[in-house]
């Protein structure tokens, strides 16, 4: 069998659901919560009742006052960290990519990574506040000394690495378990950090607002990822069809099914045949409906030959016992009694 014959019969990439839209109900939470960053920032600098009470919790040092649990917080704490919470993340949505057949559980969690990062990361060294374990004067806010823990990153991280799960759930009841049990991690380590005494509890209040962003504003980012991934699914595919025939091998999973094309003269003969990737533009990539749904094309048919068509001869109409059919002369008695003389 040819391979152009054997593309033509692979499966093709199921439709996954439609990607999240930042609804009303989203775009409020998303003001209501940057609200709330900017009000934390503000009474940090400020030195307010915020800045009092992260003096008093430090002065407390719960890490003394419950020394039985720091070994297990000790690694408890490693839910939030970048490295392990990402691996960990990665390799199970690597696996969901593979079941699904497209690459967009792996493109959320790199740019919502991306995106905090980028936020975090800007906001620490910015304001360069400095830790309870290296604060230099009491009762101050520590601000503008070259720290870089304001806001916790272990909080944010663990905000937004297990909150993408939830994200990426395909049904309500999964979205709430999963952000409920995603909310109770993220909590319980910025928690964790603040018995530690790595961390001011205006740090992990400023981590978790932070973390909450970068997850709701994930739906602004969806026509991105949507073009990367067609981008990166057409050169995946066109990799495999420049290899020669003998070292393809079949598709590799997730790549769109290859539409064989050809031209068939109206006597059957087949006279240009070619194989183009399943994608919107001429990219190779997934063409998508609107909402977000990939599109595909139908799957082409066996080619027949064209014939030109036959008239039939004689006449259509169906026989009738009383018609006398044109062909046949009409004799004269017939025609005498019709006219009354005979």
């Amino acid at each position: 069998m040819r391979t152009d014959d054997k593309l033509d019969q692979m499966e093709e990439r199921p439709t996954d659901r439609a990607r999240p839209r930042m609804t009303r109900t989203r775009l409020w939470l998303f003001g209501g919560t940057l609200a709330v960053y900017f009000a934390i920032v503000v009474g940090v600098l400020a030195n307010t009742w915020l800045v009092t009470f992260d003096w008093q919790l430090m002065f407390f040092r719960p890490y003394k006052q419950w020394p039985a649990i720091h070994e297990f917080l000790d690694y408890f704490v490693v839910l939030g960290q970048r490295g392990p919470t990402a691996v960990a993340v990665a390799a199970w949505l690597g696996w969901r990519c593979w079941r699904q057949r497209n690459l967009h559980p792996l493109l959320v969690l790199g740019a919502s990574l991306l995106l905090l990062n980028m936020t975090v990361g800007a906001a620490k060294l910015g304001m360069g506040r400095l830790g309870p374990h290296y604060a230099t004067t009491v009762g101050a806010n520590e601000m503008w000394l070259g720290g870089d823990i304001f806001p916790s990153g272990h909080t944010a991280n663990a905000v937004v690495t297990w909150g993408v799960l939830a994200y990426l759930a395909t049904t309500p009841l999964r979205r709430r378990t999963l952000s409920v049990i995603a909310a109770l991690g993220a909590l319980g380590v910025g928690m964790t950090t603040v018995y530690l005494g790595t961390h001011w509890v205006s740090d992990v209040l400023l981590g978790w607002a932070a973390g909450l962003l970068v997850l709701l504003a994930l739906p602004w980012l969806e026509p991105a990822m949507t073009l990367a991934e067609d981008r990166l699914m057409g050169l995946l595919l066109r990799l495999w069809l420049r290899r020669p025939e003998s070292l393809r091998g079949p598709l590799p999973a997730g790549l769109p099914a290859p539409v064989s094309r050809q031209r068939v003269a109206p006597d059957g003969e087949v006279l240009v045949r070619e194989t183009v990737g399943a994608g919107a533009g001429g990219r190779g990539g997934t063409a998508r409906t609107p909402d977000g749904r990939p599109h595909h094309p139908p799957r082409p048919h066996t080619t027949r030959a064209e014939r030109s068509p036959v008239t039939p001869a004689g006449s259509r109409r169906p026989p009738h016992a009383d018609r006398v059919p044109r062909a046949t002369p009409l004799s004269p008695t017939s025609g005498r009694g019709r006219n009354g003389t005979g």
